[in-house]
């Protein structure tokens, strides 16, 4: 299939593109899927990819945020839910690890230098840190409003939330911690954070 296309087609390939991305990165990751992996699952020659996308990073990057989108009313839900702040920090944290250890995309990125250097390559500074801006953004607001009510305590609420999010490393070392030990060593630690930021 090539040559020009109405728009409704435009956006039809592309969702299917998007959609082929997820599943051929998920599977077989970045640097190891090919343009032609994902033109043959949409039925486009290769030439037209560039239509869509400027390369293959792009459309890698397009999944993530895409991924990002769907991820945040799961991670902003127990937020909401929740007035007291330990018990949000700990369904916070909990629904944030499980996405990292189930989803095949995230925990890529996360896990694999390789996939993570690609992403930032791509991406540029003021890029990169708008993205730690929007990371850091699904809990601030509750952070503040905890800090400025003396719900929690800390030096700030930035670093507060700081803390909060530097948790989720520990899904990098699940092999060194063991897999029979790890789900208890994490849901240790959540509780730990959320209780000690939040006695008074």
């Amino acid at each position: 299939m090539t040559g020009n296309f109405s728009e409704t087609e435009r956006e039809r390939i592309r969702e299917q593109l998007l959609t082929a991305g997820r599943d051929l990165f998920a599977q077989y990751t970045l640097s190891k899927t090919t343009i032609a992996d994902l033109t043959d699952a949409v039925g486009i020659a290769n030439s037209t990819f560039y239509q869509f996308f400027d390369s293959k990073t792009a459309l890698y990057v397009a999944v993530l945020e895409r991924e990002g989108e769907q991820l945040t009313p799961r991670l902003v839900a127990p937020l909401e839910a929740n007035d007291d702040p330990e018990t949000a920090i700990v369904a916070f944290l909990t629904t944030l690890m499980d996405e990292i250890e189930t989803n095949p995309l995230i925990r890529q990125l996360v896990t694999d230098p390789d996939e993570m250097n690609r992403f930032r390559e791509y991406n540029a500074e003021e890029e990169r840190r708008k993205d730690r801006e929007e990371s850091l953004g699904y809990i601030l607001p509750y952070v503040e409003s905890w800090y400025e009510s003396g719900a929690i305590s800390g030096p700030d609420p930035r670093t507060i939330a700081n803390a909060i999010r530097s948790v989720t490393f520990l899904t990098l070392h699940q092999e060194d911690i063991g897999a029979a030990q790890y789900p208890e060593t994490r849901n240790l630690l959540i509780r730990a954070v959320a209780a000690g930021l939040s006695e008074s």
